[in-house]
């Protein structure tokens, strides 16, 4: 956030203000009838003292490296046979939303700071059109989207540098079978969309906690055939994250998670595509408004989140109706159904 600098008041010379004074002395001795006139206000011979200027923080992580940066975003498949991924530990924002059979999907974003490499990389889903509007025109990679959707990606407001169209940014690497050893290299997919919108609001408040928060140790997130865990590491000073009741690690070691975890319940409803075995996409809801929970600090809040369209970012409150400040560093968007999971 910029920060406005007051305006110094220059004082007046005392030889100034002494002739400015005797002047208005002359003249009221000439005119005892006329009103009287007030003396100016006394300089205090210097410039008032400004606040100091808060420093600019990065939108998306509340510190200050990376501003003004680019913003990446790719999609990483989120299976047990995807495990361990690479590239999720130096994600700005790292995104969990349902695809087909109940399972979840990745949508990591960076503009800060780039890991070496990411992936396994995977496709994309018509969720993430709706979601990646609020990022201005960030730079998109994935592996591919079934026939139909193409139409859609052409129309989104992102630069394509999927496998199709950016494949020397790609490389196969490591023991897993196809698909999952799929990977890009960050720098080299940016070379790819050199006009990428840099990084800019989109809702997201960093800073103290807001009063009250329910002491919590840990919490699941559920879908109808995944789960993942986040404790509270007061060591870490972070949330440690598991997938299916397991550690969830990085490919670069240690574990996977996040300063805040934002579970944001969202209508998951039935989308026009699905997959070659027939299950139909989810398509998840991200605008409107509705009910969040958010850990923070070792606490949960119970929160509300406010997106007006999809171009605009989204809000988040606390019950009370004050902005729901998040912890500075990396944000989970856990996103799940508002109400049981289900697969639609």
């Amino acid at each position: 956030m910029r920060s406005a600098w007051d305006t110094p008041v220059r004082g007046r010379s005392a030889a100034a203000l002494g002739a400015l004074v005797l002047g208005v002395a002359l003249s009221a001795c000439s005119d005892p009838g006329g009103p009287e006139t007030a003396p100016p206000p006394r300089s205090t011979g210097g410039p008032q003292q400004s606040e100091t200027p808060v420093p600019e923080t990065h939108p998306f992580t509340g510190e200050r490296k990376g501003i003004g940066n680019p913003v990446l975003a790719v999609k990483i498949e989120n299976t047990r046979p995807a495990l361990p991924q690479s590239g999720v530990k130096a994600a700005d924002i790292v995104y969990v939303e349902q695809v087909e059979g109940g399972e979840t999907r990745l949508m990591t974003v960076y503009s800060s700071q780039l890991p070496k490499r990411v992936g396994p990389v995977r496709s994309a889903r018509i969720s993430d059109l709706h979601i990646l509007p609020q990022f201005g025109r960030p730079a998109f990679a994935f592996s591919g989207v079934q026939s139909k959707m193409k139409k859609h990606i052409r129309k989104a407001p992102v630069y394509d540098i999927s496998q199709e169209n950016a494949g020397g940014a790609y490389f196969r690497s490591g023991s897993k079978p196809i698909p999952y050893n799929l990977y890009a290299d960050p720098k080299d997919l940016l070379k790819e969309a050199p006009k990428a919108g840099k990084a800019r609001d989109i809702g997201f408040r960093f800073g103290d906690a807001p009063a009250g928060g329910k002491p919590t140790r840990s919490f699941t997130a559920r879908w109808p055939s995944a789960s993942m865990g986040f404790t509270w590491s007061k060591k870490h000073k972070r949330w440690l994250a598991s997938f299916g009741g397991r550690p969830d690690r990085a490919a670069e070691g240690g574990r996977l998670g996040g300063e805040t975890v934002v579970i944001q319940y969202a209508e998951t409803t039935r989308s026009k595509f699905h997959d070659f075995l027939g299950n139909y996409t989810p398509l998840i809801k991200t605008t409107g408004s509705g009910r969040a929970r958010v850990l923070r600090d070792g606490k949960s809040y119970d929160a509300k989140w406010s997106r007006p369209s999809d171009k605009e970012g989204t809000t988040f409150t606390t019950a009370r109706g004050e902005p729901m400040n998040f912890a500075p560093g990396q944000v989970w968007m856990v996103l799940v159904n508002d109400g049981r999971p289900r697969t639609p």
